[in-house]
This record gives C-alpha cells, sequence and structure tokens, in this order.
C-alpha cells in the first residue's frame, strides 16, 4: 500500500526530468486501512547532467480549503478555526481544512464535508467556486504549500452568503471538531478586511490572494 503511494509521486518526476530513481521508506503512519503519511528518501538521476537529485519527502497527498465569505449589515466577514498546531506549538486561525480522504476523488464533497464539521455551517455544492480553478492549467490547479519536502496540493475554494447578525453571533467562539478524532475547534469570525493581518496559515493567505486577483479580472459572479 505504501509503495502505491510512491508510485504516485514517483512516475510524474521521472516523466519530468529523471532517469532513474530508488527509494528508502523511512515511516509509515496508517489511518485506519489506508496510508495516512509516508516519510521516504528518494534518490533521482537528472536526464540532463546525469547527477543525483536527493529527495526526502513527507507524503500526505491532497487536502482541501474553503474561504467562507459572510455579508451581513453591510459588513464581510470571514470564518475561520482555532486549532492547536503541535508541530509550531501555537494555536492557528486558520480557513476550514482537510485531507481528501476517501478513494472516490471527491474534492468538491470533502471541502463541503470539512466546513460543516469544522463550523457547523451547511454548504450546497452549487455554492462553492473552486479558486484554484481560475490557475494555469500548467501549475495542475492546485496550489503547493511546501513542495521542496511535501507532496501535499490543496484545493482552495470560496463560499460567500449573505446572512443575520444573528448567525454571525452563533458562530462566533462556537466548539466544534470530531472530539473522537482528537479535533477540538473554536469557530472564530473576523472582519474580511482586516483577515490577511490575523492568520499565519498559509491557506487563508493563498486564498485571498486567488479571491481578490479573480474578482479584479471579472471571474466571479455577481
Amino acid at each position: 500500500m505504501a509503495g502505491d503511494v510512491l508510485v504516485r509521486l514517483l512516475i510524474p518526476c521521472a516523466c519530468v526530468m529523471l532517469t532513474s530513481f530508488h527509494f528508502a521508506e523511512q515511516g509509515v503512519d496508517m489511518f485506519g486501512k489506508r496510508v495516512g503519511f509516508l516519510k521516504f528518501k528518494a534518490d533521482v538521476v537528472d536526464k540532463e547532467t546525469g547527477q543525483k537529485v536527493p529527495g526526502i519527502v513527507f507524503a500526505r497527498g491532497p487536502a482541501v480549503a474553503v474561504l467562507i465569505l459572510l455579508d451581513s449589515n453591510g459588513e464581510t466577514y470571514a470564518v475561520l478555526t482555532e486549532q492547536v498546531r503541535i508541530p509550531v506549538g501555537k494555536l492557528i486561525l486558520e480557513l476550514p481544512a482537510g485531507m481528501l480522504d476517501n478513494d472516490k476523488g471527491d474534492i468538491v464533497g470533502t471541502a463541503v464535508q470539512e466546513v460543516e464539521e469544522e463550523t457547523g455551517i451547511h454548504l450546497n455544492l452549487d455554492d462553492v467556486i473552486d479558486l484554484t480553478a481560475f490557475l494555469d492549467p500548467s501549475t495542475g490547479c492546485k496550489v503547493f504549500p511546501s513542495p521542496g519536502g511535501c507532496d501535499e496540493d490543496i484545493s482552495l475554494f470560496l463560499y460567500r452568503n449573505e446572512v443575520d447578525k444573528g448567525i454571525i453571533q452563533q458562530l462566533q467562539g462556537k466548539q466544534t471538531g470530531l472530539r473522537e478524532r482528537g479535533e477540538f475547534i473554536k469557530v472564530h469570525v473576523v472582519p474580511y478586511e482586516n483577515l490577511w493581518r490575523m492568520t499565519a496559515d498559509a491557506k487563508a493567505l493563498m486564498a485571498i490572494a486567488l479571491y481578490e486577483m479573480a474578482k479584479r479580472d471579472g471571474l466571479l459572479p455577481l
């Protein structure tokens, strides 16, 4: 099973720049019966130079995140989640997000599911806009937050809706998450105009950039 993940990762590399490769698996974390995280070292050979190109890879696969904008009384608010992130030792304000953890590759469905689990907001599939779809096809229409060491690619979505002020108040400070999975989440609602200064979450900052550029170029529905 881990070997299947390695083949998925390394075959595209072989098509682009490599003549040969070998790998050494260093660690696997299983999520039930499937591979969750995989750590391995790969040695590959560049086609043009014949030189080895070493790579240490943390493989975790595709993920999704949603920029939720709620309009109320002439103001626009963004919905964030607060979670403790052990690797950085901090509570992080971030977009609702999650790994694509089913075999169907249902990216939009996963985005909707993650939002409901983390915020309690139910989204209609037809109301969700794929911001990464506006990227040039050469990018794969995904964003790669750390391609030097991790294979993770993220699809970023937008959901925008008009709501009563009471909905904003109900969401603020709401406790959510799947406790049985160790998720202890607190919802925050912040003015969109302040969002870029209030979060260190790369997903949120990338989503802001894509949203603003798509809006500037008239790519979003009115």
